[in-house]
């Protein structure tokens, strides 16, 4: 197991982005709207976060939920918003293009990567939803990505656990392959261990009480019931739990 493991851990929220710092991340995923999966968040988020943490951000570029197959305007958008987060301060950017037929697109990945220069890059799960890993694996080496995030093509990175080895083996460090999807405190070690990963990717979402006195049952804004009351956090204990998980002293 390597002597440093780095963690990364996925926040929509500077308060989460905080206490994953406090915790002892070293990098965090910002997006919005994690219920969808994560979007883009917005320039104000970027900016404020960027001001609050001084660890590593790096920026989500999804111009919206679902598929991972994007029309021109959205490819556009995709490229305006990675300007706008190099312009306030981010020190990476994380994002997956597929074709219709769940092959990465690699001349429109290569077109963001460039434009996203000197900033580090990572192909995120699109990689999952792709329709042959080992041939993705190549295509996104070819883009000239830092690092793909991965569940091995499962639900979580335990259950693709042993894909995840053979993706590391079949990268020979080109670039980093990031086992991520249900990672905690738990199960942690097993992944890094058996897989010699060097980074890792967690969630660590916590529902969190709602301050709202008052709950309005007719009416709801989105397609999860009750969601307009429902929230979650990334807390500092959960993240030094992790930390300590990986950590060398965690295993003896």
């Amino acid at each position: 197991m390597p002597d440093e493991v780095l963690i990364e851990v996925c926040v929509d929220s500077v308060v989460s982005a905080v206490a994953a710092q406090r915790g002892g991340a070293q990098r965090i995923e910002l997006c919005a709207d994690l219920l969808e999966g994560g979007i883009t968040p917005s320039a104000g988020m970027i900016e404020l976060t960027r001001s609050k943490i001084s660890i590593a951000l790096h920026v989500l570029i999804r111009p919206r939920g679902g598929d991972f197959l994007y029309n021109e305007d959205e490819f556009e958008v995709m490229c305006r918003d990675i300007d706008t987060a190099k312009n306030l301060g981010a020190d990476g950017l994380v994002f997956g293009i597929l074709d219709a037929d769940g092959n990465v697109d690699t001349r429109r990945s290569r077109m963001l990567v460039e434009r996203a220069q000197p900033l580090s890059i990572t192909f995120h799960r699109a990689f999952d939803m792709s329709s042959d890993l080992f041939r993705a694996l190549e295509d996104v080496c070819g883009t000239g990505a830092d690092r793909i995030l991965t569940s091995g093509g499962h639900q979580t990175a335990l259950q693709g656990l042993e894909t995840i080895m053979k993706l590391v083996k079949a990268a020979r460090g080109r670039l980093a392959i990031m086992p991520g999807s249900g990672i905690t405190a738990d199960n942690a070690r097993r992944i890094v261990e058996e897989t010699g990963a060097l980074e890792i990717h967690a969630g660590l979402r916590t529902a969190v009480a709602n301050p709202m006195r008052l709950h309005n049952p007719q009416i709801a804004l989105g397609t999860i019931p009750e969601g307009e009351y429902r929230r979650f956090r990334v807390l500092e204990e959960s993240v030094r739990n992790l930390r300590r998980a990986v950590s060398q002293e965690g295993g003896r």
